[in-house]
């Protein structure tokens, strides 16, 4: 059936602003079907023509309102065109969707990336890391901020997001905003992930991210010598929250535990291990996955220094862990007083256990996996990729199985 459309300007008299001035309303009518909604543009109706249905004269802001109303007239011929070329049903409530940006592949960027938020906010705790939220919120507004930078708009149509979208706003990320490599392209994944939803509802037929090939490179994560963690151990602070930052620092340079980890560890995370000996037994929250790691001395006295500590007496807390900001914070107080020239961060614990600990003393990687809570063995190769020492010590184990005698070097 031919569909029968009709579009008609007016000036309603019944909506005069204080100023005197009449909105000018559509009215279109598909089919039978009628609504009206404002075009929010406003005249003075001595100046409107009922005849014409558009503003009289030839003056500047005639010519400006004018050109509205043709705009929106087109924008009403487009829908009818792209609801026939996807043979769909040309209804009043379909036209009207895409002139608002509502309808299907006519939905907009940044509503639903914060949906996404926002129900990932819900999640925090359950699903999700907070962690993982705030680099989310973070990755939409470097991309509010890059629609604005490059198209001085606030959202995007997303069928509109295309190859030349995602290079640009990766370029935007390194020069404008200065992200490192593996920075920028872990926003990009973010969002990827958004445009991803997308596609599995049918919103997009295309995916613009099909050409896209940034990688992640390797970087040498930074760590602690067992010289720099004995030393921080064996220092004698004067200042209380010093020395009980240092402690919780100390503790996951013996256990491997990130800061979230250790944030949460309780009571009934401490058991006895299949060698009679404590254990934690601990879900990871980043992946969830388990981690078994045996208590050594250093960690099991610092879990008897804190006992009876109040917060972790009032919150079931085995240690009394301030803020991330705060450890991190004094953290690089304490480099300062021990003479450490690396800037430390709390996350160096994690890689200190890993190296100094134990792949440098000589436990298997596949154990330092385990305890580390990996889910693959190839995360836990790159701390030995960096272990100069534990090279060289295999390398002198094996020049002294194959020395020569003494007596066949004095020939040669």
């Amino acid at each position: 059936m031919k569909t029968k459309i009709t579009l008609h300007f007016y000036a309603k008299s019944t909506k005069m602003n204080v100023n005197g001035n009449l909105p000018i309303y559509v009215r279109l009518t598909i089919n039978g079907e009628r609504t009206e909604f404002s075009s929010k543009k406003f005249i003075d109706k001595a100046k409107w023509s009922t005849e014409l249905a558009k503003m009289k004269g030839n003056t500047e802001e005639a010519r400006s309102i004018n050109s509205y109303l043709d705009m929106m007239r087109s924008k009403v011929l487009s829908a009818e065109m792209d609801l026939i070329h996807k043979d769909e049903d040309v209804s009043l409530q379909n036209v009207q969707s895409i002139i608002k940006g509502l309808y299907k592949n006519h939905r907009t960027l940044i509503p639903i990336f914060q949906d996404h938020n926002d129900k990932m906010k819900e999640l925090v705790g359950k699903k999700y890391a907070y962690g993982t939220l705030q680099r989310f919120e973070v990755t939409l507004n470097h991309i509010q901020n890059f629609l604005l930078w490059k198209y001085n708009a606030s959202d995007i149509l997303i069928n509109k997001v295309d190859h030349a979208m995602i290079t640009d706003l990766e370029f935007y990320l390194r020069s404008i905003k200065n992200c490192a490599n593996n920075t920028a392209v872990k926003y990009i994944r973010n969002f990827r992930k958004i445009i991803k939803i997308c596609l599995n509802n049918d919103w997009l037929e295309k995916n613009p991210f099909s050409k896209y090939e940034g990688k992640v490179y390797e970087i040498d994560k930074e760590f602690l010598t067992e010289e720099e963690i004995q030393k921080i151990y064996a220092k004698k602070f004067m200042n209380a929250r010093l020395e009980q930052v240092r402690d919780i620092f100390i503790f996951c340079c013996f256990t491997g535990l990130a800061y979230i980890d250790v944030q949460q560890l309780r009571s009934d995370h401490l058991g006895i291990g299949i060698d009679g000996n404590k254990w934690i037994f601990k879900n990871r929250q980043k992946t969830d996955t388990r981690s078994k790691i045996p208590l050594l001395p250093i960690a099991e006295d610092l879990i008897h220094k804190y006992s009876n500590h109040p917060k972790c007496i009032d919150e079931d807390r085995i240690l009394p862990v301030l803020s991330n900001q705060k450890m991190n914070s004094y953290l690089k107080e304490i480099g300062d007083v021990c003479g450490i020239q690396k800037e430390i961060t709390f996350h160096m614990a994690r890689h200190s256990f890993a190296t100094s600990i134990t792949l440098t003393n000589g436990v298997p990687i596949e154990s330092v996996s385990k305890m580390l809570g990996h889910k693959n063995l190839r995360t836990t190769q790159h701390y030995a990729k960096v272990l100069d020492r534990k090279v060289s010590d295999d390398m002198n184990l094996l020049r002294e199985k194959f020395s020569l005698p003494a007596a066949k070097q004095e020939i040669i």
